[in-house]
């Protein structure tokens, strides 16, 4: 070819820079999201598995408060202790009740746990003696777990007993940081002791268990996190009471996490009220991983590039070559020179042309005119068969239904759906025919019902009421399923939807009905249904369909009618004839 007819871009160069736009677009895409997919799942699984640490020691803590509330609950429902509080007999008795039940009570219940304990006992009945020793410094730090009795009297003026909760027996209680707890790093376990031979509970005793934090605490250590990170507890105001990692707020400091905008904030709540387990996670910790992946998805994506743009190359160069020789051909039958010849060896399409131009010669530009016109108007003709009988949007939705479920691993749901979406398409194509039994048309709507379920589950009630007379009689395939799909799209008032459908002989006639309680039909759009101002009016194109279907098929006596009101639902009534 010489330069003066080269006054375009060859075909070669257009192929291997369409293939290239082609190739860079889908590969740029998938790699963004491929990149954020695998970005995004390492951070949610660093995350879950933060969490589950952190779940892990709230359990931890958990337990350690059951072993402390188990302690209290040996007193808490001790009867005969209680019967000994109510008695208000002076000298002998309560000193007997006192030294014989009621301090080896204590010391039993204290030792049934070996953990640091004060256990601190306020009763009402001021006929007991005091007994309480005087700490020099914290009890806790005592060789011994000390227990001191007193009366109740010491505590009417404390907040903490003052606006002590309500009494739900066996329910109650209460970790609070009292007195000096705070001074000396502690936290009292508050309940009080009843007395439930009285129709309404009374106060008879109040305990207080005190025990270190750091004990309860234990758990807590930001090793079990990761390196780097910072591991505390926040109380009911904010403050920092325990701490463990360089990352962690000093103890006493009010921490918000407004004010952090360097770490990954995970929280979890603690078995005592309002307080919370926080982990700090410094972000350059997962991004020196992010940054990993996305070096390999580029290198990949470049990698794939090249392979694909070598590829693009050789095959643009391959197919160009031959275009070439065909575009001089027809060149020269252009000019008028028809004797001119081409030959390609294979067996391919080329091959075929070459053979074709051949043979063709002079009538080769009318005859490719008219293939184009002929396959135009051939594709177009499949199409609207298509189309006729297939719902793209119903078969999207349905797929995406079976990608969510095959997504989430719902095997059975899956093979259920398949197998119905194929039991539809079996009975709407139906071998080409029109003509079904009213027993296919109704497990057709079935199917389509079922497939619905999975998308909607219990928002969607179906009841069927039909007489098995119909069964044998024939009908026109898809007259139902048209009128269902219109219910749930555009019937629904609320969140729930419930659709009747029955099927009756009568008179010579089969009449079939879908019943709504959905938001209805105004009466402007059953007008615009049933009486068109033109072909292209979009209004119930579906249930025109159906009613004219009928009507040339049977007769203008027969089709569809629709009695509605707006907000209570519709019926729609369809009436054939009974031909078996």
């Amino acid at each position: 070819m010489n330069r003066k007819s080269r006054n375009y871009l060859p075909l070669g160069y257009k192929l291997m820079l369409s293939y290239s736009a082609f190739i860079v677009l889908p590969i740029a895409l998938l790699g963004y999201i491929a990149n954020s997919v695998f970005v995004g799942s390492f951070r949610e699984h660093a995350r879950s598995a933060i969490q589950g640490t952190l779940q892990q020691i709230v359990d931890n803590i958990e337990d350690r408060t059951e072993d402390f509330r188990r302690v209290t609950d040996m007193l808490y429902f001790d009867d005969v202790m209680a019967d000994h509080l109510r008695q208000y007999d002076a000298g002998w008795v309560n000193y007997a009740a006192m030294r014989d039940y009621m301090r080896p009570k204590f010391r039993t219940a204290l030792d049934t746990l070996d953990r640091r304990m004060w256990l601190s006992f306020y009763f009402h009945n001021l006929t007991f003696e005091e007994i309480y020793s005087i700490y020099y410094t914290d009890p806790l730090e005592t060789n011994i777990r000390p227990v001191d009795w007193y009366h109740i009297t010491r505590i009417y003026d404390r907040n903490w007993y003052k606006f002590y909760p309500p009494e739900e027996y066996g329910v109650t209680m209460q970790w609070k940081r009292v007195e000096d707890d705070e001074d000396y790093g502690r936290i009292s376990l508050l309940r009080r002791i009843v007395d439930i031979s009285q129709i309404q509970s009374k106060e008879i005793g109040f305990l207080r268990l005190s025990v270190y934090m750091k004990d309860l605490f234990e758990s807590v250590d930001y090793e079990k996190v990761g390196e780097g990170t910072g591991l505390f507890v926040t109380d009911e105001t904010g403050r920092v009471v325990r701490a463990s990692g360089q990352s962690s707020p000093p103890i006493g400091q009010t921490w918000t996490q407004a004010e952090d905008d360097e770490h990954i904030v995970i929280q979890q709540a603690l078995p005592i009220e309002d307080w919370k387990l926080t982990a700090l996670i410094p972000k350059d910790l997962t991004d020196r991983d992010t940054n990993k992946l996305r070096k390999l998805t580029l290198l990949i994506c470049l990698a794939c590039f090249a392979v694909f743009s070598v590829v693009g190359y050789f095959i643009s160069r391959f197919f160009s070559r031959r275009v070439g020789k065909i575009v001089s051909v027809l060149d020269s039958f252009q000019g008028g020179e028809f004797h001119k010849r081409i030959q390609f060896r294979g067996n391919d399409e080329f091959t075929r042309i070459s053979a074709a131009l051949n043979e063709m010669g002079l009538n080769i530009g009318n005859l490719i005119r008219e293939v184009y016109i002929t396959n135009l108007k051939k594709k177009e003709a499949e199409l609207e068969s298509l189309q006729a009988q297939i719902n793209p949007h119903f078969l999207y939705n349905t797929l995406s239904s079976i990608s969510r479920l095959a997504k989430f691993g719902q095997v059975d749901k899956l093979h259920q759906m398949v197998l119905d979406l194929a039991k539809f398409y079996r009975l709407s194509l139906n071998d080409g025919k029109n003509v079904i039994t009213v027993f296919k048309e109704i497990e057709q709507a079935k199917a389509y019902i079922d497939i619905q379920k999975t998308k909607y589950a219990d928002r969607m009630h179906v009841h069927y009421d039909i007489d098995p007379a119909v069964f044998p009689y024939e009908t026109l395939k898809l007259i139902l399923q048209p009128f269902i799909e219109n219910v749930l799209q555009h019937g629904w008032c609320g969140d729930r939807i419930h659709i009747r459908i029955t099927g009756t002989v009568e008179n010579g006639t089969i009449v079939f009905q879908v019943i709504d309680d959905g938001i209805g039909f105004r009466r402007e759009t059953l007008r615009q249904i049933f009486e068109p101002a033109g072909d292209d009016t979009p209004a119930g194109y579906g249930i025109r369909n159906v009613d004219q279907r009928i009507k040339l098929h049977y007769g203008q006596e027969f089709g569809v009618t629709i009695a509605s009101r707006p907000g209570v639902g519709a019926t729609v009534r369809i009436v054939i004839p009974a031909i078996d």
